[in-house]
């Protein structure tokens, strides 16, 4: 089991101008606590669009407790009043780490090697994930898992362990990762976002789940 207690952060699909996310969002919100929401817009969408259904979001995040943070549009992050940007890869991490650090929270996805992900957290970026979809496909959880472990054993800056499945969430959490990201399975579960997140609670480690 893990040694430390790993908190729960929550993934947005992609959201476009035109999107109505803020109901299923606060039902996820209110089944648990949550240190952070990656908010992930669609980077061609129109930015005054975007800015307008994202205010709302980040305000309803931010009442729930979490960090709000804005994956795809950087120029948004202040104007939408996030509280610091997730980012892909190890040039956008180093950019975003020169424009926002310190004011604002840098996370660092994306990162498909080791190297990529040891590079990251050089650039004093807050955290890094495993296990985000990429162009190859979501990783299997297994993988995640090894990666969330590896790097929580030898590094300090912060692990993040995305779960895109309901079935991933038990392995990524049973590593030493501080954090487990809850993605797609919130969003596509039968019975809705609130009872997903409930699962997933139930999926982890009784110490981590109390």
């Amino acid at each position: 089991m893990a040694d430390t207690l790993s908190r729960l952060m929550l993934v947005s699909p992609v959201l476009t101008a035109g999107s109505s996310f803020l109901s299923p969002l606060a039902g996820a919100l209110g089944a648990a606590e949550f240190a952070a929401v990656i908010l992930r817009v669609e980077r061609e969408a129109d930015e005054r669009g975007l800015l307008k259904a994202l205010k709302p979001l980040v305000e309803a995040v931010q009442e729930a407790g979490a960090a709000a943070l804005i994956e795809g549009a950087p120029d948004l992050v202040g104007k939408s009043g996030a509280d610091g940007a997730h980012v892909l890869g190890v040039a956008q991490t180093r950019a975003a780490v020169e424009r926002f650090k310190p004011e604002k929270i840098v996370g660092a996805g994306a990162l498909r090697t080791r190297d990529d992900a040891m590079t990251a957290g050089e650039t004093n970026c807050d955290y890094v994930l495993f296990g985000d979809p990429g162009k190859g496909g979501t990783p299997p959880a297994e993988a995640t898992a090894e990666r969330c472990a590896w790097w929580a054993e030898i590094f300090t800056t912060p692990c993040v362990g995305q779960a895109e499945t309901l079935e991933a969430v038990a392995p990524i959490a049973a590593t030493a990762a501080e954090f487990v990201a809850l993605g797609t399975f919130v969003w596509t579960y039968a019975e809705g976002p609130a009872a997903a997140v409930r699962a997933a609670i139930a999926a982890m480690p009784a110490e981590q789940a109390a």
